[in-house]
């Protein structure tokens, strides 16, 4: 079984910066995809950005030129720098990976955007 423990969170004003880890179990090497999503109170999960293991990466439109995925591969670790950050960024940031045998989550992170 795959674990996955998201940190970083926290309470951030509009216009500023955090950056978000997610640390996995066992090596990454082996997950084809990685993503970050965001769950905002009354509205689905959306996809934020998602880096491949050829390191390709894609990000919302919402996101594009603001926030940046990573991955430490001898730390087994996602990021993603979030820069610039607007109150209706507000949700909990789930960190998602996804090899041959399965899909695993996370268990979120909250990230509050307010003055």
């Amino acid at each position: 079984q795959v674990q996955l423990v998201e940190s970083g969170g926290g309470l951030v004003q509009p216009g500023g910066s955090l950056r978000l880890s997610c640390s996995v179990s066992r090596s990454i090497f082996g997950f084809y995809v990685m993503s970050w999503y965001r769950q905002a109170p009354g509205k689905q999960r959306e996809l934020v950005a998602t880096i491949t293991n050829g390191d390709t990466r894609n990000y919302a439109d919402s996101v594009k030129g603001r926030f940046t995925i990573s991955r430490d591969n001898g730390k087994n670790t996602l990021y993603l720098q979030m820069n610039n950050l607007r109150p209706e960024e507000t949700a909990v940031y789930y960190c998602n990976v996804r090899d041959t045998m399965g899909n695993y989550w996370g268990q979120g992170t909250q990230v509050t955007v307010s003055s």
